[in-house]
C-alpha cells in the first residue's frame, strides 16, 4: 500500500522550484528548526538564507526522484542542486560576494524533514564534504579558512 506524502511537503518542494519565498513560509512551523553541521536557523534565518541564494543564482533548480516516507512524520528527497552565480551572494553573517559568473552543482544528498500539524517542523541536510554554503563558496573560488 502506498503512504501519501503530505501536501505540506509537496508545497514546500514546489516553493523551492520556484524561489517563491512566501510559499515555503507557509509551510513552515513558527518554531520550525533548520539544522546545519554549524547551527540550527530558526524560520526567519533560513527564509533570509534561501532568499539570498536565489537573489545570488537566479537560476538555482533542484531535482529530485521521490519523495520517501521514512515513518512517523520523517521524510527525505535526494537532492541534486545548482545555479550559476550571477547576482550578488549576501549571505546573513557573511560579506556580499559579487557574481562571479561560475556554475555550482552540490553533489546529489539527502535532506530530511519533520511534518507535524500540516507543518515543517525540521529540515535538516545531511552534512557532507562539499554540501552547502561551504561548497557553493569553494565552487564560485571564495578563499575560506581549513576545516
Amino acid at each position: 500500500m502506498a503512504k501519501t506524502i503530505p501536501a505540506v511537503l509537496l508545497e514546500y518542494v514546489d516553493g523551492l522550484r520556484t524561489h517563491d519565498i512566501k510559499k515555503i513560509a507557509g509551510t513552515m512551523a513558527d518554531d520550525l528548526k533548520f539544522i546545519t553541521a554549524i547551527r540550527i536557523l530558526d524560520k526567519e534565518p533560513a527564509l533570509k538564507m534561501l532568499t539570498a541564494l536565489y537573489t545570488g543564482f537566479p537560476d538555482w533548480n533542484y531535482k529530485y526522484k521521490e519523495v520517501e516516507d521514512r515513518g512517523q512524520g520523517n521524510y527525505a528527497i535526494k537532492w541534486d542542486q545548482g545555479g550559476t552565480h550571477t547576482g550578488t551572494w549576501a549571505m546573513p553573517g557573511m560579506d556580499p560576494i559579487a557574481p562571479t559568473g561560475r556554475k555550482v552543482r552540490i553533489p546529489e544528498h539527502y535532506f530530511y524533514y519533520r511534518v507535524a500539524n500540516d507543518k515543517l517542523t525540521i529540515i535538516f541536510p545531511e552534512p557532507f564534504v562539499g554540501g552547502a554554503p561551504r561548497g557553493i563558496l569553494e565552487q564560485i573560488g571564495v578563499e575560506l579558512p581549513p576545516i
